[in-house]
């Protein structure tokens, strides 16, 4: 949440002096949860793990316990285990019916006044009208958002006018070398389809 402010303050022609009771919140032996551990939500874990962080997660499928055990995570059974314990919970999960607005006014309620909400995934997996109620009423400490419906979000949406929310313009991939790399697994899924192979990144598999 800090990062955003702190870069205003530090240019700003009105800053005279930096305070020194301006303190964020550590993530190192904190518990991040993961709801989605597919390919994305493991890339996360092993980052995390880095970070020393407990790492707990919620997936339609447990992961084998090798996987788990080499990234130190958990399985919640449960979806509502995992955000009563978490400090941080990251959704990574396909936009279905089933996910459409999983993250609601009772999932809120049920994360820890101190908790960050964080959304990687797609917009609509969150209920934004409850985030907002969330956000105001201190329910959850705050919020970080690559992605939301619509995008970009109407000027006079509420989410823009609150202090404890960073929105990013859904960049999780920005960069030149992760865009390159899309590019070349979209030609190598059409060249398969083309010559009757196996379709390396199939979506629904037979």
């Amino acid at each position: 949440m800090y990062l955003h402010s702190g870069c205003q303050i530090a240019v700003s022609p009105d800053t005279k002096s930096f305070a020194v009771d301006w303190l964020g919140v550590e993530v190192t032996r904190a518990t991040l949860g993961i709801i989605g551990m597919g390919s994305i939500g493991y890339k996360v874990a092993e980052r995390a793990r880095a970070f020393g962080m407990r790492i707990l997660y919620h997936n339609r499928n447990r992961r084998r316990k090798e996987e788990e055990e080499a990234v130190g995570a958990h399985y919640c059974e449960k979806m509502e285990d995992l955000l009563q314990q978490s400090d941080f919970v990251m959704l990574v999960v396909n936009l279905t019916p089933e996910t459409h607005k999983l993250i609601g006014k009772k999932e809120l309620g049920l994360m820890k006044p101190t908790a960050t909400l964080i959304n990687i995934s797609r917009g609509a997996v969150i209920d934004q009208d409850a985030l907002v109620e969330a956000l105001q009423n201190k329910v959850i400490r705050a919020a970080a958002l690559d992605v939301t419906y619509p995008e970009p979000l109407p000027r006079d949406h509420p989410l823009l006018k609150l202090n404890n929310i960073i929105i990013t313009p859904h960049i999780g991939t920005a960069t030149v070398q992760a865009i390159h790399t899309m590019a070349e697994e979209a030609i190598a899924n059409m060249l398969a389809v083309l010559n009757g192979q196996p379709i390396p990144s199939e979506v629904f598999p037979k």
